[in-house]
């Protein structure tokens, strides 16, 4: 299992509660969080998924991510 880090647009409650089912739904992802108290919103998420495809679905679900 692999440990990514992304810069994300995801910055609220409203947000993280958009991107939820999106993340919980995609195979390959264990487990993720958000830390909106820091100025660069860190996503970080585990599990076995390439992090362009981790991209893929955050842009699909509305949502901009740079990998760390």
């Amino acid at each position: 299992m692999e440990t990514v880090q992304f810069k994300t647009n995801i910055n609220c409650g409203g947000c993280i509660a958009k991107v939820t089912p999106v993340l919980n739904n995609e195979a390959g992802i264990q487990e993720w969080n958000v830390d909106t108290d820091l100025p660069t919103k860190i996503l970080t998420v585990k599990g076995d998924l390439a992090a362009d495809k981790i991209i893929d679905v955050l842009s699909k679900a509305g949502f901009k991510a740079e990998k760390v």
